[in-house]
């Protein structure tokens, strides 16, 4: 090299740092030559400074940068930028340290102090609704202040009832939808099968002896067609509801493969179990949530929390028709059965029978074989057999009530469009609203956190406000 010296800039952070009066006299810089330190900005207990120095020719040194221990909100601020505008780490650094030089950025590394903005509860979002059932996943997020731009249900009698409640028809089996065609979204929602993973769907395949499970080659791999959208779309957040089972299935392996995938895919992934009682139903209904945040723009672990339970519970007598038609009483012939068959699983010591219920208190699961028989939940009645629910009541029961049927647009109940076997099967596998509305909520509170902290929106397109 020849000529005068060649200027260098070094980017360093000192955590924590204390300024030090100036010295008259240079300090000596480890990359021989001399130095002149300039703050630019505090940051809570660091401080990112400048330091230019001139380097002696013989050195043989280009222009060098080193950042040390950079607090997750610069990093997360650097990522989301950087991103949005599709540059580098280093061709964003050098143009941020630019406009600093020529004053047309002095927000950002000025000493003012920037006073904390307070987080919105919600911000409008979009998201997609997979394996959608009667959409009780959907109405949660919408409440939540989400606009859905997808939805996909197999079941031609649910889609029906989907078509009525929310005036589109889902698209089909999800195996037959390329990744490509569905729209980019914030967040994925979806309830997947339960079946290959539930008690009931175990204990039925095993007696056929067919596989279960991951094993299961027609709705096994379904988790894994999730899996390949969420390499293609990268949404922001992801939310899975599944059977309680799926944490113990096949001797938690199940949950291993789910939840490793996820985690490979480079995602946050927090679960729990809810139990819809806790959340305004008269229902015992527990159930695993799982809500993922992408790594690549949550740099560090978001602070989610599932929502909490409320401190009273509905009673089964809240939800009850007065006057149900005689229909659903039970047959002399059937409640003889039934009693029989509990007499039976008694005397061997298992608990299989019927549940009748306690108007005053919950009721046990609602499951899609409801309509079989209707022995998991029958209500008593005075100087009579025992009832079934009405289909009604069942909607009741999950929580598709006057409030829900309003929120939709609805004058009174929601519209029933499908036989009373159907309508047992759709609301057996439905999700609770009130729970998914609880758990979107607070994943909402994240993303509204992390727009504050960031300045920068993880929305995947402008979404207008309102439904």
């Amino acid at each position: 090299m020849s000529g005068r010296p060649q200027p260098n800039l070094l980017l360093c952070l000192s955590s924590p740092w204390q300024e030090k009066p100036r010295s008259r006299r240079p300090r000596y810089s480890p990359l021989t030559g001399t130095f002149q330190k300039i703050v630019w900005r505090s940051l809570g207990k660091s401080a990112i400074f400048a330091i230019t120095f001139t380097q002696r020719e013989e050195v043989g040194m280009g222009d060098q940068m080193l950042i040390r221990d950079v607090p997750p909100r610069v990093r997360t601020w650097i990522e989301s930028e950087r991103r949005a505008r599709k540059m580098s780490q280093k061709e964003f650094v050098i143009e941020a340290l630019e406009k600093v030089c020529e004053g047309l950025q002095p927000t950002l590394f000025d000493g003012i102090a920037t006073p904390r903005q307070s987080i919105p509860e919600s911000v409008p979002f979009t998201f997609i609704d997979l394996f959608a059932g009667v959409g009780g996943l959907r109405i949660g997020f919408q409440r939540a202040g989400g606009r859905c731009v997808f939805s996909s249900e197999w079941d031609k009698n649910a889609q029906k009832t989907y078509l009525k409640w929310f005036g589109e028809e889902p698209r089909g089996d999800i195996r037959e939808i390329k990744p490509k065609d569905i729209p980019s979204h914030d967040i994925l929602v979806a309830g997947f099968p339960c079946q290959p993973f539930s008690l009931a769907g175990v204990s039925k395949k095993n007696s056929l002896g067919r596989a279960h499970g991951f094993k299961c080659l027609t709705q096994g791999t379904l988790f894994f067609d999730l899996i390949n959208i969420i390499e293609l779309k990268r949404p922001p957040a992801i939310t899975l509801e599944n059977v309680k089972n799926l944490k113990s299935h096949d001797q938690g392996r199940t949950w291993n493969v789910i939840k490793s995938n996820l985690e490979e895919q480079d995602y946050w992934v927090f679960d729990e179990v809810l139990d819809a009682a806790d959340f305004g139903v008269p229902q015992h209904r527990e159930r695993v949530f799982m809500v993922c945040f992408d790594k690549r723009l949550f740099l560090t672990k978001p602070e989610f929390h599932f929502p909490k339970p409320l401190t009273a519970r509905a009673k089964l007598r809240d939800i009850l028709d007065p006057s149900p038609p005689d229909r659903y009483t039970l047959t002399d012939h059937l409640w003889e059965y039934l009693q029989g068959y509990a007499k039976r699983h008694a005397e061997k010591g298992n608990g299989f029978g019927f549940g009748l219920a306690d108007l005053d208190g919950i009721t046990r699961t609602l499951s899609a074989r409801y309509y079989k028989d209707g022995s998991e939940i029958l209500i008593p009645q005075p100087r009579k057999n025992p009832r079934r629910l009405t289909p009604r009541e069942a909607a009741r029961l999950m929580g598709f009530d006057i409030e829900v049927a309003s929120f939709l647009g609805f004058k009174g109940e929601l519209p029933i469009v499908v036989s009373d076997m159907q309508a047992y099967r759709q609301f057996g596998n439905a999700v609770v609203p009130a729970v998914s509305t609880a758990v979107a909520k607070e994943i909402t509170k994240v993303l509204c956190a992390h727009f504050v902290e960031s300045g920068r929106s993880l929305l995947k397109e402008a979404v207008p406000v309102g439904r």
